[in-house]
């Protein structure tokens, strides 16, 4: 049997809530719908975060009531802090995404922390999680460079993924908000990230802003990755992160990985039209290869 690799869709989230195209409530619960439809069973559907800081996620309470429950899919809420969390927990969210910060530049603009006071909020707030019932993962931003500070050491890398294994996460993200890894260095950060934290599953994020994302998420692969995040379309970016463009594409991963001989469980054709109907209610053109190229020649 091939290997099977995850995707975890993060459009309904982290793509939208920097997209210049505004949603209604109602057209996110389609594109949710649209990416069920296509064989998503894993998905950031909102975040529970200050409206003001975030305002395209200030619907999220309405988008979480407004999921199809009986769907197989796990509908994930992002938070940083404890009233993110209960408002998450509040609104049933089937898992709860917490962020970690491994740069002090974006930390103090993204969530007003330090990567030490964002690993105390989560010790803080995991028991919360945990008597709820609700599995808990984790992201760490800015884990391959910060856009203020630059370069981040592995170190500080290390020592969140060792707090947050300590904290009860399940499974921890590297998340490379800003798009300068590359695929050594994603390597490199995965063998330190395995030593210090040794029973936490592993997922990447990448976002695609030096045209490095597929060579990454081949790298993470490679280095017994399982679990990918990927957004349809290759829309999103972060509202803290200068120039910081949006997340690599779903539909270009499962090409990748399917002409390679992994099974993701996803639709192709259905991501494809997915990526071109948020063409027509983004209004503008979205920046996947495959929205474009189609898949392999028939």
């Amino acid at each position: 049997m091939s290997r099977r690799i995850d995707i975890v869709e993060v459009g309904p989230r982290d793509g939208l809530q920097n997209d210049p195209g505004n949603l209604t409530t109602a057209q996110k619960l389609e594109f949710i719908a649209r990416l069920e439809e296509a064989g998503v069973r894993r998905m950031e559907s909102g975040s529970f975060v200050s409206p003001k800081a975030v305002p395209k996620m200030a619907d999220s309470t309405e988008v979480f009531a407004g999921v199809d429950r009986s769907k197989p899919t796990r509908h994930i809420a992002l938070a940083l802090n404890e009233k993110g969390v209960r408002r998450a927990i509040d609104a049933k969210a089937d898992e709860i995404n917490f962020v970690l910060v491994a740069g002090e530049g974006f930390g103090k603009r993204n969530q007003g922390m330090s990567p030490s006071e964002s690993a105390d909020m989560l010790m803080q707030c995991a028991p919360l999680i945990h008597e709820a019932g609700i599995p808990l993962s984790a992201t760490i931003s800015v884990a391959f460079g910060d856009p203020y500070d630059g370069e981040v050491s592995p170190v500080v890398v290390g020592n969140l993924a060792a707090r947050a294994q300590r904290a009860g996460v399940g499974e921890l993200a590297l998340g490379d908000t800003i798009g300068v890894a590359t695929p050594w260095q994603v390597r490199s950060l995965i063998d330190r990230v395995s030593m210090e934290a040794p029973d936490v599953f592993l997922r990447m994020h990448f976002h695609d802003t030096r045209g490095a994302a597929l060579a990454n998420v081949a790298a993470a692969v490679d280095a017994g990755v399982d679990v990918i995040d990927a957004s349809c379309g290759g829309i999103g970016g972060c509202p803290f992160a200068p120039a910081a463009t949006g997340n690599v594409a779903t539909e270009d991963v499962v090409y990748m990985l399917e002409r390679a001989g992994f099974e993701t469980g996803l639709d192709l054709g259905k991501l494809i039209d997915t990526a071109k109907w948020l063409e027509t209610v983004l209004g503008h053109e979205v920046s996947s290869s495959l929205s474009k190229a189609g898949g392999f020649p028939a």
